[in-house]
């Protein structure tokens, strides 16, 4: 029965046009690489090499293994290499791209998937914003991350995976009385998020296209960082906000316990996408979390 080893020595064999040479790459005795040869001859049936010299020529069944064998060792190194990376995935770290809004109502549950198979993994989840984390994949410092899109797709990879309604949020009951119209959410003073990235927040210019399409232009009243504050201010009633679905169920509970949310009319969504660098071999590490997070929004959210 032909072994890799026996391969190994074959196609060294091969490539150097001697037994003598290949036994000084390989850093065996001659007499080992020669009997190697011969059970692998014994294998297959055939002659591999003539003696010709000090050298040897290799037989047409020789050419005929050769592009097997190749395909044999390259198939065993890729195995070792899946497991080895298999065992950084149980030892090692993993770091995944996460938007901001998206860890109030995953990143724990998240965390707590993968430990849950790899106990032992350090687990990172990095990104404040949709935009910055779309730089850090394009930079290659992140293999893949939970996006909420549109993003500037060019390069990547993006399958979207959920979608997350896009809400009304206010103290006042009598504001919430019917869906909100582009045109009154227009006129609204309005408290919103994630101000450093104004200019390219996903939701954000979702809500300028929905406001736009009615010939208004959406104007806020407070502009805060973090999604919290904004809904502490909506709770005091100095503001109204349109936020994630997934974020309201998380935060007006314990944020804001007076105040409740209206679809907007149309109803409107972020739409939550799995990317990556589309040149990028993905990690099992990655791939896990992937798939993970693909489970773990699809449950919280409408599934795409």
């Amino acid at each position: 029965m032909l072994s890799l080893h026996q391969l190994r020595c074959f196609l060294t064999t091969y490539e150097q046009g001697s037994l003598t040479a290949a036994a000084e790459q390989l850093g065996f005795a001659q007499p080992s690489i020669s009997e190697q040869v011969r059970l692998l001859e014994r294998s297959v049936g055939a002659s591999l090499f003539h003696r010709v010299g000090r050298g040897v020529v290799p037989t047409e069944a020789a050419e005929a293994l050769r592009p097997h064998a190749e395909r044999a060792l390259r198939a065993a190194d890729a195995g070792r290499q899946a497991v080895a990376a298999i065992s950084d995935v149980t030892t090692g770290t993993i770091r995944f791209g996460i938007f901001g809004t998206a860890r109030l109502y995953l990143g724990a549950q998240l965390v707590a998937d993968v430990l849950a198979q790899h106990p032992e993994v350090r687990v990172e989840l990095i990104g404040q914003n949709s935009a910055a984390v779309q730089e850090d994949l394009r930079r290659g410092r992140l293999e893949a991350a939970m996006i909420a899109i549109p993003i500037a797709a060019e390069g990547m990879s993006v399958k979207p995976v959920a979608r997350d309604e896009l809400v009304y949020v206010s103290r006042y009951a009598e504001r919430l009385t019917k869906a909100v119209s582009a045109s009154t959410l227009a006129k609204a003073r309005l408290v919103l998020p994630e101000t450093t990235w104004r200019d390219d927040d996903s939701t954000r210019r979702t809500l300028r296209e929905l406001v736009q399409r009615a010939g208004a232009t959406l104007k806020t009243q407070i502009e805060v960082e973090d999604v919290e504050t904004a809904v502490e201010i909506v709770g005091l009633g100095l503001a109204d906000s349109v936020l994630p679905r997934g974020v309201i169920d998380q935060l007006l509970p314990r944020l804001a316990p007076k105040a409740g949310w209206v679809s907007l009319r149309p109803r409107t969504y972020d739409t939550i996408a799995m990317v990556y660098r589309r040149d990028a071999e993905l990690s099992p590490a990655a791939r896990l979390v992937i798939d993970l997070a693909t489970r773990r929004i699809q449950s919280i959210t409408e599934p795409i």
